[in-house]
């Protein structure tokens, strides 16, 4: 990423770069006539990630209140952003999980599209009445001018292979993700296809090697700023999404880990504290290599949560993940992740800042948070799952 797109990070021009989870839960899979006798069986759905998706998403959405109605603990809430990173790792467990064998390639662009476009051209529609003007007004940064050329990229998803702030949050700044996402779905089945006789440890290896050369090549950016290419968005998060990819083989493949999800929940709260805590004191140990790596930290941190769902749920485990709550607002995260910024940024248009920092602010983070979430059931219920359900075709 380059410095102005950090840069954008911290700001408020950077509405939503918010959480990702554009697939379903893992249905049941065929059995395959090439697995081992133990994964012939017909996979159970694993539905507490449907729970947990909801509690990535609202984890972005506390980042990006901070906007609005700053918490005392904003500069934690920032790590909120790192949702992404959730919902990449989330992408490729899910669609390797639940690939069936014999997919034409067409059917499967066909249903990813159904998947996330028509939501998204119903949230960019909306959002463009929030974060653009002809002539925009300098006081408000987030909103930018009005320009046809640089939407249409974002209509269709190609936005996200710019580095300028200006382009790569355009539209409905929540987007760039799900140009990101498209990238993704564009070599998954050629990929699937590669590794489709890997096991359990060509799993695992997977996800070292590909965490070992992210973090590499962050590194190496560093050190050798007039060498190194910056990569675009899409290539640099393959490094989650590829790592979703290669746990997912490596359950498939009959590997039942007994780690419970309290263990994951602790390591992945201590984790992100230490990242906090490094970030505010330069003189901790590593600080510079842990800030520099911190997405691939991320990806592993998470990886080890939707491991040990996933793990719970095919042993059978209770999970209030599973609740009907949860899975209810897990199936609304999406249109939740394209609404709510710019429901939140409309809001601070007319509003103003909602006041100094303090605990104060939470009343307006029910409230903001209670707004979104009915924007985001009316987008689902008469949108995103209709629609989907009507472009996907046949079973």
């Amino acid at each position: 990423m380059t410095k102005a797109a950090e840069e954008q990070e911290e700001g408020q021009v950077r509405a939503a770069p918010a959480p990702l989870a554009h697939d379903e839960p893992p249905a049941p899979v065929p059995a395959d006539p090439a697995a081992p006798p133990a994964t012939r069986k017909r996979l159970p759905r694993v539905e507490s990630l449907t729970g947990l998706r909801w509690w990535a998403a609202f984890f972005v959405f506390t980042h990006h209140m901070t906007n609005l109605a700053p918490l005392p603990i904003y500069k934690f809430l920032k790590f909120g952003t790192s949702g992404v990173t959730f919902f990449f790792v989330l992408s490729g467990f899910v669609l390797t999980w639940s690939a069936q064998p014999g997919t034409k390639v067409r059917t499967f662009y066909r249903r990813r599209f159904a998947r996330i476009w028509p939501a998204h051209a119903v949230a960019l529609l909306a959002a463009v009445f929030v974060f653009y003007r002809i002539h925009p007004d300098p006081a408000m940064s987030w909103i930018k001018p009005f320009d046809v050329g640089i939407l249409l990229l974002s209509v269709v998803l190609l936005h996200g292979w710019s580095n300028d702030p200006t382009i790569l949050y355009s539209g409905n700044p929540a987007s760039w993700t799900l140009s990101v996402e498209a990238f993704f779905y564009a070599y998954f089945p050629f990929m699937q296809r590669a590794t489709v006789r890997l096991k359990t440890a060509g799993g695992l290896v997977m996800c070292v090697v590909v965490v070992a050369l992210g973090g590499a090549y962050r590194l190496a950016l560093y050190k050798w700023p007039d060498t190194v290419p910056v990569l675009p968005q899409p290539v640099l998060h393959s490094v989650a999404f590829i790592f979703g990819i290669g746990l997912a083989i490596a359950l498939r493949s009959g590997w039942r880990p007994r780690f419970p999800f309290w263990l994951a929940f602790a390591i992945f709260a201590v984790g992100i504290y230490t990242l906090y805590y490094s970030g505010e004191h330069r003189t901790f140990p590593f600080a510079t290599t842990m800030a520099l790596t911190q997405k691939e930290i991320l990806t592993v941190l998470y990886g080890l949560m939707i491991l040990a769902v996933a793990s719970r749920d095919m042993r059978g485990g209770r999970s209030l993940l599973r609740s009907r709550p949860l899975v209810a607002l897990g199936q609304w995260s999406y249109s939740f992740y394209l609404v709510h910024a710019t429901i939140l940024y409309a809001i601070r248009e007319f509003h103003g800042l909602a006041g100094p920092v303090g605990w104060s602010n939470l009343t307006w983070y029910a409230g903001v948070l209670v707004l979104s979430m009915f924007a985001s059931w009316l987008l689902y219920k008469f949108v995103e799952h209709p629609l989907e359900r009507r472009l996907r075709g046949p079973r």
